[in-house]
């Protein structure tokens, strides 16, 4: 028979102040096989875990459950407590009084009956709780990062700091991602190349770090400490190992296409490097508008390398790698207002542009060499109207979340517009003001002092008339209509989640929340984390925000894995999917509805009614699965059961509640 020990936590006054916590103990300890019930001001702490250790030895317990919070908070507390005591750590059940019944309860009279019925189900399911243990899983201690921008070369470089090999895997043809267009940096008005491009070069030239460009993840197999990761390289035409990088050929090509760098503002070649200090610095043919390679004609390229790096017949190059630990850092894109907001133009007016062209016209290295010229007649504008939240916080017609870093954006443009043009007027249509970084307001106040006039409002039209923009919008603190003739309109338009984030958080088994980001284990305890253990976020993947906070989530996720490779084993998860061969019918619905990819069909030789017959089974990889129990909701015969959480141990819960 088993001994089972009840602990009601007060959790100071956040459970005992809705709760008789002194009866719920009372109670416990009247129901089957408790052999000791008790409460305690805080389960948690020092004090209370010794009161626990020394209850299990007093009255031999074999079996606990702690009344409390909800287990996400503290069950591996109260698990590693056991570890250091006679009683399997799996033992264990956590009651959740705060959560589930203090918190959404205000009067005693209904949360303490609540409570009591809580810890009945709790003690019910404990008594047909099993012994678990874990295995081991080697480490391979190499790290993949999926993103070459600030976040994904800022956790490189930590993790290669640390003394790890890291593989950074980047789409385009450089490092740098979005902060490397900028011009300058809030609140600071730092160069971004200056503090960018320096770091891109340490990451170039870091020995534990290999970068692979024009690179796209193709598949994910694999779990925890061992992900085999296949990732192709799309053809560049050119030899890096030989190329100099000397740009004879760049200058030579006689295609030019719009560049994407330059957001559309300046044309580049077919044979090209996406901006002068592009980390590799080697040119890559555009394959799409190589005249060489569309029709065969052309080759001027090949004709005038010194050293004959160019390849037209380099083919994509695939690999499969493993990996201990993935991070994702594949950033954003900004949202295209121009199939949202018809009354905005649609991108029929070129001098309305978005916030990332203006960097590009402000950037000394930019398309104007850091004149802000219009781009429909290259002539300086007098007045230009700023338009905040352009696609955020707009739930009827696009997103209705903040971006976070738009308010600032505008400042910034503002401030730099202001700077640069003589006699300029700079109009900032607002929603509302949003500075909550470090120096962040001061910025905002200075842009006021410069000469900036924020209307609180939207712009409802904008009407090209006569070579000039006509601004139709409101001043909600006036309570009137305004128009405002601008020479230029710039849009802060919103972050939205990557192309590729779909696919990502698809092959990786990571969870996208309602906005389509990608989505964190848990917001506050677990930020960096996702549900899939080895996998973690870094930067603008996840959500909004600013390159600080991108820089520091980054060193946060490369902090985790290298915590993750100072050990050579981990332990597995215990409380996992189990299949019952002998109910399994191979239907295969398990293998259909895992999200991680944990179970396969494997065929299996039996004898049945004398008969050696051939047929398939479902196994389960335990360095996969999470324990969340999908699969034995799917399973038809029964055959998957989950540890820790059977049908029998649910079942009792339920007839505890319900008295049978």
């Amino acid at each position: 028979m088993s001994r089972v020990g009840v602990f009601v936590c007060h959790c100071g006054s956040n459970i005992a102040g809705t709760v008789d916590v002194e009866h719920v103990a009372e109670e416990a300890a009247k129901l089957p096989n408790v052999a000791y019930a008790t409460t305690n001001k805080y389960m948690c702490s020092d004090p209370g875990q010794q009161a626990v250790r020394e209850a299990i030895i007093e009255h031999n317990l074999d079996r606990i459950v702690i009344a409390s919070c909800s287990p996400r908070m503290h069950e591996a507390t109260f698990r590693k407590m056991l570890a250091g005591t006679d009683i399997n750590p799996y033992m264990l059940e956590i009651a959740n009084v705060r959560e589930q019944c203090s918190w959404v309860h205000k009067d005693k009279d209904v949360g303490t009956p609540k409570a009591i019925d809580l810890v009945k189900m709790a003690v019910a399911k404990v008594n047909y709780d099993a012994p678990l243990t874990t295995t081991t899983i080697p480490v391979n201690k190499r790290a993949l990062i999926i993103g070459g921008g600030i976040a994904g070369m800022q956790a490189a470089l930590d993790i290669a700091d640390a003394g790890y090999p890291v593989t950074i895997v980047e789409k385009e043809s450089s490092l740098g991602g979005r902060m490397v267009m900028l011009d300058k940096t809030f609140p600071t008005m730092d160069c971004s190349a200056c503090i960018c491009t320096p770091k891109m070069t340490d990451v170039g030239a870091h020995p534990n770090i290999t970068i692979k460009t024009l690179a796209e993840v193709e598949s994910v197999g694999g779990y925890i400490g061992n992900f085999e990761v296949t990732v192709r390289e799309k053809a560049k035409y050119v030899d890096y190992d030989t190329c100099t990088g000397c740009s004879l050929c760049e200058t030579k090509c006689p295609s030019k296409v719009d560049s994407e760098f330059d957001q559309g503002l300046a044309k580049r070649r077919a044979i090209y490097r996406p901006f002068a200090q592009a980390v590799p610095a080697k040119p890559t043919i555009d394959a799409k508008n190589c005249r060489k390679l569309i029709d065969g004609k052309c080759g001027v390229c090949e004709k005038v390398c010194p050293v004959g790096s160019i390849k037209f017949d380099d083919e994509d190059k695939v690999t499969t790698e493993v990996y201990g630990a993935i991070i994702v850092a594949i950033g954003y894109q900004l949202i295209d207002w121009t199939k949202i907001y018809g009354e905005y133009g649609g991108g029929r007016f070129k001098d309305v542009i978005s916030g990332l062209q203006f960097e590009r016209l402000v950037n000394a290295s930019g398309p104007t060499e850091g004149h802000i010229l219009r781009p429909s007649d290259n002539t300086e504008p007098k007045t230009v109207v700023i338009v905040k939240c352009v696609g955020s916080r707009d739930p009827e017609k696009a997103k209705s979340y903040c971006s976070r870093a738009c308010c600032m954006y505008a400042a910034k443009h503002a401030h730099q517009y202001l700077d640069k043009v003589k006699d300029a007027r700079c109009y900032i249509f607002y929603m509302d003001i949003r500075t909550p970084g470090k120096g962040y307001d001061e910025f905002y106040m200075n842009t006021q002092h410069d000469g900036a006039r924020y209307i609180r409002g939207r712009v409802s039209k904008i009407i090209n008339q006569n070579g000039k923009l006509i601004c139709k919008g409101e001043d909600t603190l006036l309570g009137s209509q305004v128009t405002v003739e601008a020479d230029m309109v710039v849009l802060e338009t919103a972050m939205v989640p990557a192309d590729e984030a779909n696919q990502i958080g698809s092959m990786l088994g990571i969870t996208r929340d309602k906005d389509l980001w990608l989505s964190e284990a848990h917001p506050k305890l677990r930020p960096v984390e996702t549900n899939s253990g080895g996998i973690y976020l870094a930067g603008t993947c996840q959500g909004p925000k600013d390159i600080p906070d991108s820089v520091a989530q980054a060193s946060a996720a490369a902090m985790k894995v290298a915590i993750l490779f100072s050990k050579d084993e981990l332990e597995s998860n215990a409380m996992i999917a189990n299949s019952n061969k002998n109910l399994c019918n191979g239907c295969g619905a398990c293998v259909a509805i895992c999200p991680y990819g944990a179970i396969t069909l494997e065929e299996i030789t039996a004898r049945e009614n004398s008969v050696m017959v051939t047929r398939e089974i479902s196994k389960v990889n335990p360095g996969l699965c999470q324990g969340c129990g999908a699969c034995t909701v799917a399973c038809r015969p029964g055959a998957m059961d989950l540890r820790g959480f059977t049908d029998e141990q649910i079942m009792r819960e339920v007839a505890a509640l319900c008295q049978w």
